[in-house]
C-alpha cells in the first residue's frame, strides 16, 4: 500500500519568476536570496533532510542553473578553504550537500501553476508518496515542520497538510481547512476552501506550504482543468483526491515566514539573526537604535 510507505522523496517547485521581489529577482532566483548567510532554498532542503528525505526533485525554469550549482561541489573553492585552514567554513559546505545522485532537476518550461509544476516531477517520483515543500516558505521551530508531518504520517498514513492558525478575520486571505476528528499532533481534514468569503471560513487553520501526498495525485493533475489565476492548482487536485483518500492536518506551532514577500523576507532575516549568538548582540543593538529613531 503506497499510503503507508516511507517518505523518501521531496518535490521543490523553484520555477517561479519572483515577480513580488523585483528588481532583486531579475537576474537572481528568488530561492537564492539569503536569509542571514544561507539561501532561502537551503533552509527548506535542510528541513527536509532532517525529516529523513533522501532524494530532492527540483522543478526549475530558465535562468535557475545557480540552484543546481549551489547543491554541487565547487572544487576550487573547497581547495582554497583547505589551503587556508578554513575548517569551519569547509564543514558548513559539506554538511549542506545531499548525497551524490540524490538531487534531480526537471524543467517546468512554462508557468502553468503549482499543480503543473508538481505534475512535472511525476516520472522522477514514480509510484510512491512524496513530500512537497514550497521554497518561499521558511519554517522555524524546535522540531522541523516536515519532521512533525512525517511522524504524523507514520501514525495515520494517507495525505498530510501542514497548517497554522491565523486571525479569523483574515481567513479569507488563505486556503483554509475544515477541522474534524482530533489526532495526536493534528486533526482530520473535513474540507478545503481556497480564500473563502469573509465570515464563511470553516476554521482559522490555513495551509502553509508543506504537504505529504500520495502518487495518485499525478493522475488527477494530468487531467486537471485550470482554476484560479487560469493556472493548474494543486488545491483543486487535492480536493479531488480527498474524495477517495483521507487528508489530515499537522498543526505546526512554529513561525512561518513567506520569503517571497518583502516583509516576510525581512522578518525572517531579523528572526534568524537574533537566533545567532555570534551576531545577535550587534543586530539587537542596531535594531533598537533604528526603532528609536523611526
Amino acid at each position: 500500500m503506497t499510503m503507508t510507505r516511507e517518505i523518501k522523496k521531496a518535490v521543490l517547485p523553484v520555477a517561479g519568476l519572483g515577480t513580488r521581489f523585483l528588481p532583486a529577482t531579475k537576474a537572481v532566483p528568488k530561492e537564492m536570496l539569503t536569509v542571514v548567510d544561507k539561501p532561502v532554498v537551503q533552509y527548506v532542503v535542510e528541513e527536509a533532510m532532517d525529516a529523513g528525505i533522501e532524494h530532492f526533485v527540483f522543478v526549475t525554469g530558465r535562468n535557475k542553473g545557480v540552484i543546481e550549482d549551489h547543491f554541487d561541489i565547487q572544487t576550487e573553492l573547497e581547495a582554497t578553504l583547505r589551503e587556508r585552514g578554513k575548517t569551519v567554513e569547509l564543514k558548513s559546505l559539506e554538511d549542506m550537500l545531499p548525497k551524490a545522485g540524490a538531487t534531480s532537476f526537471t524543467r517546468q518550461q512554462a508557468p502553468h501553476g503549482l499543480g503543473h509544476a508538481v505534475w512535472c516531477a511525476r516520472d522522477i517520483v514514480g509510484n510512491e508518496p512524496f513530500a512537497l515543500l514550497l521554497p518561499d516558505m521558511v519554517m522555524r521551530a524546535e522540531t522541523g515542520c516536515m519532521s512533525g508531518m512525517v511522524e504524523l504520517y507514520g501514525k495515520v498514513g494517507g495525505n498530510i497538510v501542514a497548517v497554522g492558525e491565523c486571525d479569523p478575520d483574515l481567513a479569507h486571505k488563505y486556503g483554509i481547512v475544515g477541522r474534524g476528528e482530533e489526532l495526536d499532533g493534528g486533526f482530520r481534514i473535513t474540507q478545503m476552501v481556497e480564500k473563502p468569503a469573509q465570515g464563511t471560513a470553516p476554521s482559522n487553520y490555513f495551509i502553509n506550504g508543506r504537504y505529504i501526498l500520495q502518487p495518485e495525485i499525478f493522475d488527477i493533475l494530468a487531467l486537471q482543468e485550470r482554476g484560479a489565476g487560469n493556472e493548474i492548482q494543486v488545491t483543486d487536485a487535492m480536493l479531488k483526491l480527498a474524495e477517495d483518500q483521507p487528508f489530515s492536518a499537522y498543526r505546526f506551532g512554529g513561525e512561518t515566514y513567506d520569503c517571497g514577500s518583502k516583509d516576510g523576507f525581512i522578518l525572517a532575516n531579523v528572526a534568524y539573526a537574533l537566533a545567532r549568538p555570534d551576531i545577535k548582540p550587534l543586530v539587537a543593538e542596531g535594531l533598537k537604535k533604528l526603532i528609536a529613531g523611526a
